[in-house]
């Protein structure tokens, strides 16, 4: 019998895997569904600091999807958007195929902004790229100078991960750019990750990159910093496949959304994540609202294709942020309050081998 509707899952992100559950528990009927992604796993951000210090595998770190579509009656496809028509409700993918939906999901996760660095620059994201070449690096030599370029979250935490990798012999240099280290976090975290790259021998320069190359960085006031190592580990921008999609756009390029994480201009299609942006209430891009955000995701891209109304995703004020610090500490932050320790760790590590337990194949998807 053929399907009634098509179900497109773009992306395989960390809203998506709440969708995949939910289609896992209960699948409807007559509706064929495909998750769309470029590579056959996901690998959890949130871990990759601590496999680079050595405290997990690369494996701990993964989430398989083939397995995950499979349970829930999914096919993957193996590609990634390159293109998309809202008013002809297909999407174009970069293996030449063109795929037509009824309701669409995207979550692609962000996209690396290399700005003016152009494409050469060694980029975090895509992460999976970034893993497979460091993989290669530390199996030829170690690194004896590193510069992370970014003061964000990700480039403090790479920057004491390659610190407690290295030892105290490498020469770690943090570049946090001109609003400075963790611009977008409150006083007294950034005091703690101040003292905490003080404390590590990681040197941090307040000011921006000038010229970056594989083997060098050049800052602002024109200092060059030699490097056999260098990343760029900045903020991310939203898809170049999202222009002249005909879906409405925020001021930042990403998918515009209404609260109930539906397109604004096209209610068939619903994005959560860094690919989204929410015009009610502009959330950071975080992996932490991506999560929150899957539960709703769920239950109104199943509930379009029943005929129910959308709710609305009731986004957290307030959630919890945890930087690790290289070796088994990390620092917690909530709200305006910042704490650090061992047990903070501890606190971080629970919760993130928790998210990876509940998506493996065979675990209650009704404990999510």
């Amino acid at each position: 019998m053929k399907a009634a509707q098509r179900l497109v899952l773009l992306g395989g992100g960390h809203a998506q895997l709440a969708v995949l559950q939910a289609l896992a528990r209960q699948r409807p009927a007559q509706v064929e569904v495909v998750l769309v992604t470029p590579a056959p796993r996901q690998v959890y951000s949130g871990m990759l600091p601590g496999w680079l210090a050595g405290h997990y595998t690369e494996a701990q770190c993964v989430i398989a999807l083939a397995p995950l579509a499979a349970a829930a009656g999914v096919t993957l496809r193996l590609a990634a958007a390159v293109g998309l028509d809202a008013a002809a409700r297909t999407v174009r993918l970069d293996d030449g195929g063109v795929l037509g939906y009824d309701v669409l999901s995207v979550n692609t996760g962000p996209v690396q902004d290399a700005g003016r660095f152009g494409g050469g620059v060694p980029t975090l994201r895509p992460i999976e790229d970034w893993l497979a070449r460091t993989t290669r690096r530390l199996a030829e030599a170690s690194p004896r100078r590193v510069v992370v370029v970014g003061g964000g979250a990700a480039g403090f935490e790479l920057a004491l991960a390659w610190r407690h990798r290295l030892g105290a012999a490498a020469e770690v240099v943090l570049v946090a750019g001109a609003s400075g280290l963790l611009a977008n976090y409150p006083a007294a975290v950034r005091r703690l990750g101040a003292q905490a790259l003080a404390d590590r021998g990681v040197r941090c320069i307040e000011g921006a990159a000038r010229e970056i190359a594989a083997d060098a960085v050049v800052t602002a006031d024109g200092r060059i910093w030699p490097a056999d190592e260098v990343v760029l580990a900045t903020g991310t921008v939203a898809p170049r496949w999202l222009q002249g999609s005909g879906l409405a756009l925020a001021p930042d390029g990403g998918l515009a959304t209404l609260p109930t994480l539906q397109s604004v201009s096209h209610p068939a299609v619903f994005a959560a994540g860094d690919v989204a942006s929410r015009l009610d209430r502009p959330l950071p891009k975080s992996g932490v609202y991506a999560v929150r955000a899957g539960a709703t995701l769920a239950a109104n891209v199943l509930g379009r294709l029943a005929g129910r109304a959308p709710v609305p995703w009731d986004a957290p004020v307030r959630t919890l942020n945890l930087l690790s610090l290289g070796e088994r500490r990390a620092i917690a932050a909530w709200g305006p309050l910042a704490v650090q320790g061992r047990w903070v760790w501890r606190w971080k590590d629970r919760i993130d081998r928790g998210f990876m337990a509940r998506h493996r194949v065979g675990a209650d998807p009704a404990a999510t």
